[in-house]
């Protein structure tokens, strides 16, 4: 450990002193709150009370299956049951669960205080909350969603679904998706540059591998469904035809997007299951993690293998014979990286002495369902076998299988693992082993008879059936066994009261765990770490107990506060080397009243307010830019004393800084956005009918030429101006008024230039490319304007120039995006007349 130069404090004096600094006192006070301990638990907790509404749902549903042609349920009320009980589960609770869990975890783990970005994480959180409640009080109001949770056209669109149903779920779950990219970017951030020192990549604890592959596979997968979403919504409010066949779009081009990210969110939903797997199976078989390298190989490979599996779910949809081979030889051969993970599981407990307790059982639980879940995977990737089992029970319960057993039972060993952690006190455990059996036993009853169904051809999403189609004995054990589960969580939920309410206290390290999150007391305080450590081994091999005592002494980097600021260490990409000091912004409402104004900018569009739109999009912009006040310095500070004769610069004096990789990840979800859309432009040229148009969507050269050399002079500048601070303010000036000229020129050419976008999808889509990329160009015009306020105000230096190079990415990727969207109308008039031909 390293040995401060002066004098520590007491241990005593040191908790007060930094509990002063990072604390968040009780009251309304709490609702500024951006410490990741509070909000990893209001993440944790939000999603299993959606959890628990989505579960009602799903009783509602085998209540109306119990029986053939039941009365329980009318077709309407089903459909929005059945949308509601999808929506909530995939969107509301799976993801947000383990977002909370890493949110919690991940800053222990890798021996840190905090996420990189508390004020990020904190408005993800309300964005996810508000968002979710959107739903609810749709389903309260009976106007929820009721075109299937994948919200397939035309049942979605105004023809079949008039109603704003279909708009609820299309806003509240783009509403929620900001959550969850916001949650992509703090988590590859902090993995990447906040570790404990010497903690190199190869050195990492497992989980942390799996939470980055995940946070990148959001970044790259949420992106198509928000541009779906966007399309649709489009089509519904303003006629745009992207998917309706008569006016040159495709309803296909929908399932291309979504199973773009449906697909992934399988393995998004599963990969954090297995990293909660692969950090507490050695800990309860008392044995090191079998094949640690192996592991990572295999999660990296699933994460590259799932995004070429979305025609997985297309077989019947009309797909060329080779791309169905190529399909499903992908879709086979992502059992092997999922089969490399079981084996080392099952290697890391023969080498050890598993102990029987409840997070074993429950992962006992998690083996048998995932494997029969997986075999049945492998059979529906046949194209044969898929094709006589489409749409039918069988997909819905291997969907469960797979899901159910690949999260649930993972979900649960985390929580009887963690919550001695969480709470301080050991589980009562003597409702724990009746409630495994219970799920257990009624998640097999129910979904096993649903194979049965399938194969005896019983289609889903119907809402009743013929008596004389021999379902009914089979659907009626399926009904009950979901009873018996549900029960199970229920004798679930009364064990985790019973621990808060009558749970022991118990000693730090319970399990004898070998990982960061037990050097420290629990329930952990708001800082986690008196001083962080900094460590040479594997940082799933330490030793929690003896490094306790010496980093809660204070013998470790950043020992003390530093003029009551809130300061983490962040290190070198690669080595894990101490490179800068991460100084964070205090509590505040801001987050809080930001979501709101997401929230109203969504509700103006559901309630067809335009007017309003502008506006709340504009007051968003006004909130997000208040966020960086309290950490601006006026001053250059150098070297700061971490410890050991260590100094090293604030982040706000280096070249890369947290903030520049966000801004890396958050361009890269923008890109994955853009090619997403260029891909549903070009998938419409190539397969859609009622090609080419009447009309083709062609535009004189000057304006794209305007706009190309604009957004050229506006990446110029804002390199030149980033070269010249702080003497840059009319180099500034120039990047936002050529920024402002692109923007005009491109929404003059979306607007005023083209035919009609509603006549045909060909002019729509160039209409939508155009307007993205105006929308671009106006936000570099309001990041030109921020970085010449903050130097009018004096946080702008030689040094201190972190906005401006910030800036520099955005207009470097504002050009490349904008040239390619002002190519645009001349690519599709050729390709558009080359069909006419």
């Amino acid at each position: 450990m390293i040995e401060e130069d002066m004098k520590q404090p007491s241990a005593v004096a040191l908790h007060k002193a930094l509990e002063r600094v990072w604390g968040t006192p009780p009251g309304l006070a709490r609702l500024a709150a951006v410490n990741h301990n509070i909000l990893g638990k209001r993440f944790m907790l939000t999603a299993l009370v959606f959890f628990a509404v989505g579960g009602l749902l799903a009783m509602l549903i085998r209540t109306q299956l119990a029986s053939s042609e039941s009365a329980f349920m009318d077709a309407e009320q089903y459909a929005q049951s059945f949308t509601m009980h999808g929506s909530i589960m995939m969107f509301l609770f799976a993801i947000p669960f383990f977002e909370g869990v890493a949110i919690y975890l991940l800053p222990k783990l890798l021996g840190t205080r905090d996420l990189a970005f508390p004020r990020l994480t904190a408005y993800g959180y309300w964005c996810y909350l508000f968002g979710g409640g959107m739903l609810i009080a749709a389903l309260l109001g009976g106007v929820a969603p009721n075109s299937g949770w994948f919200m397939y056209p035309p049942l979605s669109s105004n023809s079949y679904s008039p109603g704003i149903n279909s708009d609820v779920w299309l806003l509240a779950i783009t509403f929620v998706e900001i959550s969850a990219l916001s949650a992509a970017i703090e988590i590859m951030v902090t993995v990447l540059k906040l570790r404990a020192a010497g903690m190199s990549l190869d050195k990492m604890p497992i989980f942390a591998w799996y939470m980055l592959v995940v946070a990148a596979m959001m970044l790259v997968g949420f992106p198509p469904l928000i541009i779906g979403s966007v399309l649709l919504e489009l089509e519904r409010a303003f006629h745009l035809p992207f998917f309706d066949p008569s006016r040159g779009g495709d309803p296909l081009l929908w399932q291309h997007l979504f199973w773009l990210f449906g697909h992934p969110e399988v393995y998004i939903i599963f990969l954090p299951a297995a990293g909660v797997i692969s950090t507490i199976l050695p800990a309860l078989a008392g044995a090191p993690l079998a094949g640690y390298r192996m592991i990572v190989a295999a999660l990296v490979a699933m994460a590259f293998l799932s995004f070429g599996l979305w025609v997985h779910h297309m077989y019947a949809a009309g797909i060329p014979h080779v791309a169905l081979s190529f399909f499903s030889a992908a879709s086979a051969l992502v059992a092997v990286p999922t089969g490399i993970q079981i084996f080392a599981w099952l290697a890391t407990l023969a080498q050890g002495s598993a102990r029987f307790s409840v997070p074993m059982l429950h992962m006992f639980g998690f083996l048998c369902t995932f494997v029969i879940g997986g075999l049945t995977g492998v059979m529906l990737a046949m194209v044969p076998f898929d094709l006589q089992a489409h749409d039918t029970h069988f997909v819905v319960a291997h969907l469960h299988y797979v899901l159910i057993g690949g999260f649930v039972f993972p979900m649960l060993a985390a929580t009887y693992y963690w919550l001695p952690h969480v709470s301080g006190r050991q589980p009562v455990q003597h409702l724990s082993y009746a409630a495994f059996w219970m799920v257990f036993v009624g998640f097999n009853v129910t979904f096993f008879a649903m194979h049965l169904t399938g194969l005896r051809g019983m289609p889903r999403r119907i809402f009743e059936y013929p008596i004389e189609s021999g379902w009914e004995t089979l659907n009626f054990i399926s009904s009950m066994g979901s009873f018996v589960m549900a029960m199970g969580f229920a004798l679930v939920a009364l064990d985790f009261i019973l621990l808060f309410r009558f749970g022991r206290r118990h000693r730090r390290n319970p399990w004898g765990a070998g990982t960061l999150e037990w050097a420290m007391a629990t329930p952990p305080p708001s800082y986690n770490f008196a001083s962080l450590p900094s460590i040479e081994r594997r940082a799933d091999l330490l030793d929690p107990d003896r490094l306790g005592s010496q980093l809660a002494s204070g013998k470790g980097y950043l020992g003390a506060p530093n003029r009551g600021r809130m300061e983490l260490l962040a290190v070198e990409m690669i080595s894990g080397n101490p490179e800068h000091v991460v100084r964070l912004p205090r509590r505040t409402f801001l987050p809080i009243w930001t979501a709101a104004a997401t929230g109203c900018f969504f509700l103006s569009l559901l309630f067809k307010l335009y007017w309003l739109t502008p506006i709340t999009f504009a007051s968003v912009i006004l909130l997000f830019l208040l966020w960086s006040g309290d950490t601006a310095e006026k001053t250059d500070v150098g070297g700061l004393p971490v410890g050991g004769g260590l100094k090293l610069p604030p982040h706000g004096e280096t070249a890369r800084p947290p903030s520049w990789w966000a801004m890396v990840f958050a361009l890269a979800a923008d890109a994955t956005a853009f090619i997403s859309l260029l891909f549903g432009c070009f998938f419409l040229w190539v397969s859609a009918p009622n090609w080419p148009p009447q009309q083709l969507p062609q535009v004189a050269l000057a304006g794209p030429a305007i706009a190309a050399i604009a957004l050229l002079v506006a990446a110029w500048a804002g390199r030149s101006a980033a070269a010249r601070s702080p003497d840059s303010i009319g180099w500034l000036a120039l990047t936002g008024f050529a920024q402002l000229v692109a923007a005009a020129t491109l929404t003059w050419l979306a607007v005023a230039a083209l035919p009609d976008p509603r006549s045909h999808a060909a002019v729509s889509s160039v209409f939508v490319v155009l307007a993205y990329a105006g929308l671009r160009s106006g936000l570099g015009m309001v990041i030109s304007a921020y970085g010449i306020w903050r130097i009018r105000r004096g946080y702008v230096s030689e040094r201190r120039n972190v906005d401006l190079r910030l800036g520099v990415l955005w207009h470097d990727y504002s050009a490349v995006a904008g040239l390619a969207a002002a190519g645009f109308p001349f690519v599709m008039a050729s390709l558009a007349g080359e069909l006419s031909r």
